[in-house]
């Protein structure tokens, strides 16, 4: 339900094709047609059996694309919750754990500097 309400906070009453990316949690068949019936193309990671995604999405090259992509966006999270302490965070309220976070991602940025100049 949260996923549906930010594509229409996002693009409220659009009829050009976006895409969503979302793991396989998300490969659930009334989600992936809420998903369709708002103009939005589910790129959504495939379960093994019993998939709401299927060759009509898989098909294309862009989809295997926001794949890619997704495991490189699932990749800074992981680093954040197992090596930058945010599994389990001490802080309470939204700002302060919006401020760890940050910082947290900064330090990931920072460790990721020097394969990214070297390259």
């Amino acid at each position: 339900k949260a996923a549906l309400d930010m594509v229409y906070r996002h693009s409220p009453g659009s009829t050009r094709r976006l895409t969503l990316g979302a793991d396989k949690g998300y490969d659930a068949a009334g989600f992936v047609s809420d998903l369709r019936h708002a103009c939005v193309t589910p790129h959504v990671a495939q379960k093994s059996r019993y998939s709401a995604i299927d060759r009509r999405t898989t098909r294309h090259e862009s989809y295997a694309l926001s794949q890619k992509h997704r495991k490189k966006i699932e990749k800074a999270f992981g680093w954040a919750k197992t090596i930058g302490g945010m599994a389990q965070t001490m802080y309470r309220g939204v700002e302060r754990v919006r401020s760890r976070f940050i910082l947290t991602m900064a330090a990931n940025n920072l460790t990721r500097l020097p394969r990214l100049l070297a390259e």
